[in-house]
């Protein structure tokens, strides 16, 4: 693909500020989009967008085609008519700095229980045919998916009563080469697939059918949840687009392996006859972990997968672009060769390398959808062959600052040593925020950056995004931390660590105008504002194209709502 040189920032719509406990679709969401264009940012890069699970991380998901429903807007619904006002006046009293998973679930629930028996009741016709169409479109994961997530909502409740009953001890016994105590416990009252009753982990045909007609309801409230998700966030995309803006969406490489996508299609993946993994994903010790990094997802059957011509990995692909402008394909480096952890390690250590597909898998996904928009995270033990595969493929690799000071000026991190086929950031949603990673770099490190960019380090954030900027990359791109100046406090991740993660939260207010100039300043300086919006500019400036402009009816859609109340300035018509 040929990118046009631009810069942006990276945003997980669960950062987003909102009075409801986590980011959502809803009006600031909207500002945010406001906020870039003023900027002259034209990147908005989130995370994977998919239902999460124990742990909160995007990149553990129950669906890789489904949609976080926790950022389904509440005031949205009550535009819609789907709840009142006064369902969301009293809200709890959320914390706007963290996200809080614990209580914003339950409360959005509650929300949601709500609006589907309001959109039972009072739906349009549009709306009602509208729904049917997406559930025909998508039910080739749709189906799995709500009959997934209700028979976990079943298992759960109902395990939760009986507590520490004879089925649980039964089950204890049952695993107790494979799992430990502590996930003994999680996997039966987590409602894992593979603990449920035998005939549904072997998924026959007479008890899916038992169990579809027992949670018809539940079935039908999650595809509810699935279709408003994908509307708010088509709206909100939509809007993004006609401002220049672009989506960079994340396709982790691994599932879950509590998923649909593992429970639905059990031969996509290297499982024994009870439906645990055998092998599982990770990464040997790294810059980030002396003992590895071990992710825990089922590995793929790739000779099962070639099989089927990659069916299911065109699906995931063609599904993702439905939704985003580019691809960020993570973990890269495992299509060449991936990391293979025996289930059961306490830790990564242990894992041996395997081959993975290669370009034989982008090539059928490319015979199938045409030109690739992706990028290739290329991080971690990078070896020649991973090199000449994202070469091969065309693909822009990815390029983090912060790695960059500790060796000498040969180091590959370094702007004067890219290609311009590549996207660099100051740091990623696995990183501390800049200010974090300097306050605690070597001595060494810190003189480097110093001497590199002949500066004081005394706004070490904004030099940084002043270098990427700077540089040759295609796409430069920070994290939202660092435009704000915030200390590693305020970071997204630790890997390699489970508690605390993915709670990181700003205010609209942080947002300063100055920051805004300055933004736009270096995106002109360095030029980084994409030809087609300078060409608009110019044309919209002429008394000729204001003659040629033609004013259209405004409609009653909700992301016509929302922008009216979220747009500082009027939208311009896009050539």
């Amino acid at each position: 693909m040929n990118f046009q040189r631009s810069s942006g920032i990276l945003l997980h719509p669960s950062s987003l500020p909102s009075k409801f406990g986590i980011g959502d679709f809803g009006p600031n969401a909207y500002k945010f989009v406001d906020y870039l264009e003023q900027s002259a940012q034209h990147i908005w890069q989130v995370l994977p967008l998919g239902p999460t699970s124990f742990g909160d991380s995007p990149y553990q998901s129950f669906s890789t085609f489904a949609g976080n429903t926790l950022f389904i807007s509440p005031e949205v619904l009550c535009q819609k008519g789907y709840l009142e006002e006064r369902d969301i006046e009293f809200a709890p009293a959320f914390s706007c700095k963290r996200t809080d998973y614990g209580n914003a679930i339950p409360f959005k629930r509650g929300l949601f229980e709500k609006a589907y028996r309001r959109f039972q009741k009072k739906a349009f016709t549009a709306d009602q045919a509208e729904f049917q169409k997406f559930c025909e479109k998508n039910r080739f994961w749709l189906e799995d998916y709500a009959l997934f997530a209700s028979l976990k909502d079943y298992f759960i409740a109902e395990r939760q009563e009986a507590g520490f009953s004879n089925e649980f001890f039964a089950f204890e016994e049952k695993t107790a080469k494979k799992l430990s105590k502590n996930l003994q416990k999680d996997y039966y009252f987590g409602a894992v697939w593979n603990t449920w009753p035998e005939e549904l982990v072997k998924r026959e045909y007479a008890a899916l059918e038992k169990w579809k007609r027992k949670l018809a309801t539940a079935i039908d409230r999650y595809k509810f949840l699935q279709f408003e998700f994908f509307r708010e966030w088509e709206a909100l995309k939509q809007y993004a687009n006609e401002k220049g803006i672009k989506i960079i969406g994340d396709v982790p490489i691994f599932v879950a392996y509590d998923s649909a996508d593992t429970w639905a299609n059990p031969k996509n993946y290297y499982m024994d006859e009870k439906g645990f993994p055998t092998v599982v994903a990770g990464v040997p010790p790294d810059y980030f972990s002396e003992t590895g990094q071990l992710w825990g997802n089922p590995l793929y059957d790739w000779e099962e997968h070639e099989k089927t011509g990659y069916k299911w990995w065109i699906d995931r692909i063609r599904c993702t672009l439905n939704m985003v402008d580019i691809l960020r394909i993570d973990h890269f480096r495992g299509f060449e060769s991936y990391w293979a952890v025996p289930f059961g390690d306490k830790d990564a250590t242990k894992g041996e390398w395997r081959k993975g597909p290669a370009e034989k898998l982008f090539q059928a996904v490319e015979k199938e959808l045409g030109s690739l928009p992706i990028i290739a995270e290329d991080l971690g033990i990078i070896t020649d062959d991973v090199r000449k595969l994202r070469k091969k493929l065309g693909f822009p690799g990815m390029r983090i600052l912060h790695f960059a000071f500790a060796d000498d000026s040969k180091n590959d991190y370094l702007p004067h040593n890219y290609e311009p086929n590549t996207v660099v950031y100051t740091g990623t949603h696995d990183n501390d925020t800049t200010i974090g990673w300097y306050t605690s770099g070597t001595e060494h490190e810190k003189d480097h950056v110093r001497r590199y960019m002949n500066i004081s380090g005394n706004d070490i954030a904004w030099d940084l995004i002043r270098l990427a900027m700077s540089s040759s990359a295609v796409f430069a791109i920070f994290p939202i931390q660092d435009v704000l100046r915030l200390d590693g406090s305020h970071r997204m991740n630790i890997p390699s660590t489970s508690s605390s993660n993915w709670q990181f939260r700003f205010e609209l207010a942080q947002l300063r105008e100055d920051d805004t100039k300055a933004l736009r300043y270096l995106s002109e300086l360095f030029n980084r504002i994409p030809s087609e919006e300078v060409a608009e500019e110019v044309e919209e400036n002429t008394e000729e194209v204001a003659k040629e402009e033609v004013v259209k009816e405004e409609t009653a859609s909700v992301a016509e709502e929302i922008k009216e109340k979220s747009s500082k300035r009027p939208k311009r018509k896009r050539r």
